[in-house]
């Protein structure tokens, strides 16, 4: 059997659930690692954007923000940002959005604005960026976080971007033309919506219980009538996704030369 990070096995969960020929909105880190995943295992026509405007990207190695050469060189082609948006995502045309934040709460409403309060925060944070637009109008969108309590939180500092809002059906009410938040991968396992659209345990990582679940979380975490037992990442996995990160590492590494 294979030794695999969490890490690892988080990018592999999060890879496999996305189809050949689907139009996916990239973040960077963990998310981008997985879509690239998937393009070089069972996805290859996987459609990439990032928010730089890069359309149809097909990186060597992983970037280190939306503005990594290496993003535009490798694009299909690159377009300028409000397009992005309005001709893609605003008009229903991608299919996934990935995002990440600080802070989640039980609807998978998301902040990425400010720890404490907004006028005098702890810390403040990077802010919306695109996450609240991708959170709108992507037809559906993953979220990929490390669970804590201090980040799954029962109440949120700021509500930067739009989950369910507070369930029930409240998001369909607003308007909004995308699903929301359908897929939670966590470092123990994933979360999707109940009826009552609030995030409900359905598969666990290997080795991995539901009475640990809920300790990693900062309110009363539900299941699904059925849990599943995510597949470990198989060898041919961790091989394509160490290679890439070998050579992101390779890439990225700052030379130092005698002066």
């Amino acid at each position: 059997m294979s030794v695999y990070s969490r890490d690892e096995m988080m990018t592999v969960a999060a890879a496999r659930l996305l189809q050949d020929g689907q139009v996916c909105f990239v973040g960077i880190g963990l998310p981008s690692a997985a879509c690239n995943l998937a393009r070089l295992t069972h996805a290859p026509d996987l459609v990439l954007i990032y928010e730089s405007g890069t359309i149809g990207t097909r990186p060597d190695v992983l970037p280190l923000s939306i503005g990594d050469g290496n993003l535009a060189e490798t694009a299909g082609c690159v377009i300028p940002l409000p397009e992005v948006f309005s001709f893609l995502l605003q008009a229903g045309r991608v299919d996934v959005g990935f995002l990440g934040a600080a802070q989640i709460d039980r609807f998978g409403n998301l902040n990425s604005t400010v720890i404490g309060e907004y006028a005098e925060p702890k810390t403040r944070l990077p802010g919306s960026g695109g996450a609240c637009e991708i959170a709108a109008h992507a037809k559906s969108t993953f979220v990929m976080a490390k669970a804590s309590p201090r980040s799954f939180v029962e109440r949120l500092d700021f509500r930067t971007s739009a989950g369910f809002l507070g369930g029930a059906g409240e998001r369909a009410n607003t308007g909004a033309r995308g699903q929301g938040p359908m897929i939670v991968i966590t470092d123990f396992g994933v979360l999707t919506p109940l009826p009552s659209q609030e995030l409900a345990v359905s598969a666990l990582f290997e080795g991995v219980d539901f009475g640990q679940a809920k300790k990693m979380v900062g309110w009363d975490l539900q299941r699904h009538a059925r849990i599943d037992t995510l597949e470990p990442p198989s060898a041919h996995e961790l091989n394509v996704l160490r290679a890439l990160q070998q050579r992101t590492q390779a890439a990225h590494q700052t030379r130092v030369f005698p002066v």
